[in-house]
Formats: C-alpha cells, sequence, structure tokens
C-alpha cells in the first residue's frame, strides 16, 4: 500500500491562529499531504464557512496541495470561482444535483438513485473541474447508496466518504462508514479505477487505523490536530496510529 495521506481541516483551527498553525504543520518532520478545506454556502448546509478570497491568499501562501470540499447548491455557476482560486483537487457532492435533496430535509439527507438529469450535470462538473487543473472529486452524504458512484469511477481521481454528516466539525464517527468504504474501495478494483479514497469526520488516532484497514488512504483529521496543545506532535500520532495498518 502507498503512504496514507493525511489532510488537516482548517474548519476546526482557531481562526485568529491559522497562519502560524499551518505554517507550524509545514514546519514539520514529515508535514501534511494536503490542506483540506470545507465550503459550506449556508444553503446545500446550514453553515457558513470561507470561500474563494481565502483560497485564493492561502495558495499564495502554502506549499501544501489544497484539498477543497464543496458543500454548495450551485456548482454550476462557482466552480470556475475556485478553480481559479487554486484548488489542486475540487469535490462536489452528488447530492449538490438534486437541489430537493437537502434543504429542509437538512444536510443529512441523501439520495437512492440518479435521474438522467442529474448524472448529466455531475459528468460537467468532472469535466469543467478536470479542464480547468484541479483534479476531480465527488462526495456524498451518509444516507446516499454508495452505487450511485458507480457511473463516475473512471473520470475521477477522488471519492470523499463522508464519516459525519456535512455541515459542522467536531462530530463523532459513523461507524456503518467503514462498510460504505469497503465498498467502495471493492468497486474501484473490480472497476479497475486507480482513485484515492478519502474519508472526513471524527478521525483520530482511534478511528483511523480502522479507516485504513478498509479501504481509505487519505484522512481527513481537524479536532484531531488543530485542538491538541501541539499540532505537530498530534500529526505525527496520527501517521503512528495508522502505520500498522499501512505494513
Amino acid at each position: 500500500m502507498s503512504k496514507v495521506l493525511i489532510a488537516p481541516s482548517i474548519l476546526s483551527a482557531n481562526p485568529l491562529n491559522l497562519e502560524r498553525d499551518i505554517e507550524l504543520l509545514e514546519q514539520a518532520d514529515d508535514p501534511p499531504d494536503w490542506l483540506h478545506i470545507d465550503v459550506m454556502d449556508g444553503h446545500f448546509v446550514p453553515n457558513l464557512t470561507m470561500g474563494p478570497p481565502f483560497i485564493a491568499a492561502l495558495k499564495k501562501r502554502v506549499k501544501t496541495p489544497l484539498d477543497v470540499h464543496l458543500m454548495i447548491d450551485n456548482p454550476d455557476s462557482q466552480l470556475d470561482w475556485y478553480l481559479e482560486a487554486g484548488a489542486d483537487y475540487l469535490t462536489v457532492h452528488i447530492e449538490a444535483a438534486y437541489p430537493q435533496s437537502h434543504g429542509s430535509k437538512g444536510a443529512s439527507a441523501g439520495i437512492g438513485a440518479l435521474s438522467a438529469r442529474a448524472q448529466e450535470r455531475l459528468d460537467f462538473w468532472l469535466r469543467r473541474i478536470r479542464a480547468g487543473g484541479a483534479k476531480p472529486g465527488l462526495s456524498l452524504n451518509p444516507g446516499s447508496d454508495v452505487t450511485l458512484l458507480t457511473p463516475f469511477l473512471g473520470s475521477l481521481n477522488l471519492v470523499l466518504v463522508m464519516s459525519v454528516h456535512p455541515g459542522f466539525g467536531g462530530q463523532s464517527f459513523l461507524d456503518d462508514s467503514l462498510e460504505r468504504l469497503a465498498q467502495i474501495a471493492a468497486c474501484a478494483t473490480a472497476c479497475g479505477s486507480d482513485l484515492l479514497l478519502e474519508i472526513d469526520g471524527g478521525i483520530n488516532t482511534q478511528t483511523a487505523p480502522a479507516a485504513v484497514a478498509h479501504g481509505a488512504n487519505v484522512l481527513v483529521a481537524g479536532h484531531a490536530i488543530f485542538s491538541q496543545p501541539d499540532p505537530q506532535k498530534a500529526l505525527a500520532n496520527l501517521r503512528a496510529s495508522v502505520a500498522c495498518a499501512e505494513a
């Protein structure tokens, strides 16, 4: 197995200390592989976070690749914003192709099947991301069927499995995410797809080894790193926790 990548989620960082903490992580003996940026528009999920100007400013200050996760209603009109801002990996949600699948139902809502129109929209978004110079990814909510990913596996660099309900940091890990990871990993292998399988939500030294054992090769960690007194040490501890699973 290749090295498991770690992507600290800056959603969990103290915004007043963000530059300091990112610089500290980049100076570590084994620095982060990516920085994970959660973009929330207050519509797709009931929270509001950073946008393109922040990402563009961050791109100028760091050398670590930017892993941008869009939890937004309207990728049709906004994808170019994030491509121009400098996203290296750009992930959209399958559920965003169905505006009715969230909103009043909440961020935990899922879908079980794709309409032809939704598949067309998703195909267009993925092509646009690649044409814009970023690596495309797809994510899906915990309640959505993992088989929805199947038509897209050949055109993806990344699948992001949510192991919490999207919208807020600090939630507990959903145990059934492990089976979902294993299903997607098996499907990717069967399809001959060599994609990155990322997991986001509740990842720490206790949950990371199981996630890796079930197929994850990119770990998003927020509180497990940024809520610790020494983020460098927390990053090193997280890497050490998956060493056995990597072997």
